[in-house]
């Protein structure tokens, strides 16, 4: 999927509260933009990195730039917005581009399901178990080739685990789709020592039947595609 408008690149200068980042533009100006991504962003929010910039001239909006990747400067990207993973498996889905999925012919948004949380995607088929997904944004990299998830404790994620791990149980499948949304890792792992009960719950949930699904992207400042799958540690 490609950005709605071209990317601009600039220096970040820092980010605060969260969701916002000044940075500077080439032309020496500084802007602050929305940065949708709640993390940590551990690794990825250093003072004085290239990043690039999504314009746009919505008058609803407060802010007329969204920070949307970090450029390592080695022909590598990250992607930081957290927003963009569930429109590009969406797509995907429902062009029935995902192998392990393909069979399903009706795909679901945020459908109620547990107790007052929403799948992220509901997938039915006449003959077929309803499959169950929930789609995370991984980014973090501590080591060379290896991405991890998640980089900061994550409560909510592990209720998530918790109800795709009753889904499984309830004879459906439940699956956690893991968007890699940086192009220099080439196999996953759980952040363990980052948070023990994400951990302790997505082994709880493994073991109940829940599938995991670990798919990699193309980024460029053109757009972000999804790429292979790569493998699970551990």
């Amino acid at each position: 999927m490609r950005f709605q408008t071209e990317l601009v690149p600039a220096r970040l200068i820092r980010r605060y509260k969260r969701f916002l980042a000044d940075c500077t533009l080439d032309d020496g100006r500084e802007v602050t933009a929305h940065c949708a991504n709640p993390g940590s962003m551990m690794g990825l929010a250093e003072p004085g990195m290239k990043i690039w910039l999504e314009p746009n001239d919505d008058p609803k909006r407060k802010l007329r730039y969204g920070w949307r990747l970090v450029d390592h400067e080695n022909g590598h990207f990250t992607g930081v917005d957290t927003s963009l993973p569930n429109r590009a498996v969406k797509a995907a889905l429902e062009g029935q581009k995902i192998h392990a999925l393909a069979d399903y012919g009706t795909v679901r948004p945020e459908v109620k399901y547990g107790e007052n949380s929403r799948i992220d995607f509901l997938l039915t088929d006449p003959g077929l178990p309803d499959a169950y997904i929930e789609v995370k944004s991984a980014t973090l990299s501590r080591c060379p080739g290896l991405v991890e998830f998640p980089d900061s404790v994550t409560a909510r994620g592990a209720k998530h685990l918790g109800e795709l791990a009753q889904m499984a149980r309830n004879g459906n499948r439940a699956l956690l789709l893991y968007l890699v949304q940086r192009t220099d890792c080439t196999a996953f792992s759980v952040a363990a020592d980052i948070d023990p009960a994400y951990a302790a719950a997505f082994a709880d949930a493994r073991a109940a039947g829940l599938e995991t699904l670990v798919i990699g992207t193309h980024i460029t400042p053109q757009g972000v595609t999804l790429a292979n799958c790569m493998p699970l540690n551990g």
